[in-house]
Protein backbone atom coordinates (compact mmCIF):
# COMPACT_ATOMS: atom_id res chain seq x y z
CA UNK A 1 0.00 0.00 0.00
CA UNK A 2 1.29 3.43 -0.87
CA UNK A 3 1.71 6.09 1.77
CA UNK A 4 -0.90 8.87 1.82
CA UNK A 5 1.59 11.43 0.52
CA UNK A 6 1.83 9.49 -2.75
CA UNK A 7 -1.90 8.86 -3.18
CA UNK A 8 -5.00 10.99 -3.51
CA UNK A 9 -5.46 14.57 -2.35
CA UNK A 10 -3.21 15.95 -5.04
CA UNK A 11 -2.16 19.58 -5.35
CA UNK A 12 -5.13 20.43 -7.59
CA UNK A 13 -7.58 19.18 -4.94
CA UNK A 14 -5.72 21.01 -2.20
CA UNK A 15 -5.87 24.23 -4.18
CA UNK A 16 -9.53 23.78 -5.18
CA UNK A 17 -10.74 23.00 -1.66
CA UNK A 18 -8.22 25.41 -0.01
CA UNK A 19 -6.90 22.83 2.46
CA UNK A 20 -3.37 21.71 3.23
CA UNK A 21 -2.52 18.07 2.67
CA UNK A 22 -2.92 17.26 6.38
CA UNK A 23 -6.28 19.06 6.57
CA UNK A 24 -7.57 17.45 3.38
CA UNK A 25 -6.84 13.85 4.38
CA UNK A 26 -8.56 14.38 7.74
CA UNK A 27 -11.59 16.25 6.42
CA UNK A 28 -14.82 14.22 6.43
CA UNK A 29 -16.05 14.78 2.87
CA UNK A 30 -19.58 15.54 4.09
CA UNK A 31 -18.20 18.77 5.55
CA UNK A 32 -17.27 20.02 2.09
CA UNK A 33 -20.86 19.55 0.87
CA UNK A 34 -23.68 21.99 1.49
CA UNK A 35 -26.20 20.75 4.06
CA UNK A 36 -29.18 20.73 1.64
CA UNK A 37 -27.26 18.45 -0.75
CA UNK A 38 -26.05 15.90 1.79
CA UNK A 39 -28.95 13.45 1.29
CA UNK A 40 -28.32 13.13 -2.46
CA UNK A 41 -24.60 12.83 -1.75
CA UNK A 42 -25.26 10.05 0.79
CA UNK A 43 -27.29 8.09 -1.78
CA UNK A 44 -24.31 8.30 -4.14
CA UNK A 45 -21.95 7.12 -1.37
CA UNK A 46 -24.27 4.21 -0.61
CA UNK A 47 -23.99 3.12 -4.27
CA UNK A 48 -20.19 3.33 -4.02
CA UNK A 49 -20.20 1.18 -0.90
CA UNK A 50 -22.53 -1.37 -2.50
CA UNK A 51 -20.89 -1.53 -5.95
CA UNK A 52 -17.29 -0.50 -5.23
CA UNK A 53 -17.59 2.62 -7.41
CA UNK A 54 -20.11 5.02 -8.93
CA UNK A 55 -19.97 7.58 -11.73
CA UNK A 56 -21.78 10.76 -12.61
CA UNK A 57 -21.94 12.63 -9.31
CA UNK A 58 -22.85 16.29 -9.56
CA UNK A 59 -23.12 18.60 -6.59
CA UNK A 60 -22.17 21.83 -4.89
CA UNK A 61 -19.06 21.77 -2.73
CA UNK A 62 -17.68 24.34 -0.32
CA UNK A 63 -14.06 25.41 0.12
CA UNK A 64 -12.39 26.03 3.46
CA UNK A 65 -13.10 29.76 3.11
CA UNK A 66 -16.76 29.16 2.22
CA UNK A 67 -16.65 29.64 -1.56
CA UNK A 68 -19.08 27.44 -3.46
CA UNK A 69 -18.34 25.51 -6.63
CA UNK A 70 -20.09 22.86 -8.69
CA UNK A 71 -18.45 19.52 -9.40
CA UNK A 72 -19.67 17.49 -12.35
CA UNK A 73 -19.34 13.93 -13.59
CA UNK A 74 -17.27 12.79 -10.59
CA UNK A 75 -16.32 9.13 -10.22
CA UNK A 76 -15.74 7.74 -6.74
CA UNK A 77 -14.37 4.32 -5.81
CA UNK A 78 -13.38 2.30 -2.78
CA UNK A 79 -9.67 1.86 -2.00
CA UNK A 80 -9.09 -1.72 -0.87
CA UNK A 81 -6.14 -4.04 -0.60
CA UNK A 82 -5.89 -7.35 -2.45
CA UNK A 83 -7.47 -9.05 0.57
CA UNK A 84 -10.33 -6.49 0.64
CA UNK A 85 -9.08 -4.42 3.57
CA UNK A 86 -10.82 -1.05 3.20
CA UNK A 87 -8.52 2.01 3.27
CA UNK A 88 -10.82 4.81 2.12
CA UNK A 89 -12.10 6.30 -1.09
CA UNK A 90 -10.71 8.16 -4.08
CA UNK A 91 -12.40 10.49 -6.53
CA UNK A 92 -11.80 11.96 -9.94
CA UNK A 93 -13.48 15.32 -10.53
CA UNK A 94 -13.08 16.15 -14.22
CA UNK A 95 -14.96 19.46 -14.10
CA UNK A 96 -15.69 22.11 -11.52
CA UNK A 97 -17.19 25.55 -11.95
CA UNK A 98 -17.16 28.58 -9.64
CA UNK A 99 -20.58 29.71 -8.44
Amino acid sequence: MRTPSSCTGNKAAQKRFEYTWQELIRLPSRLSAEAPNREERQEFLDRVKRDGFACGYRGVRVTKSGKRFLIEDATLWQLCSENDTFYGQAVIIPRSTEM
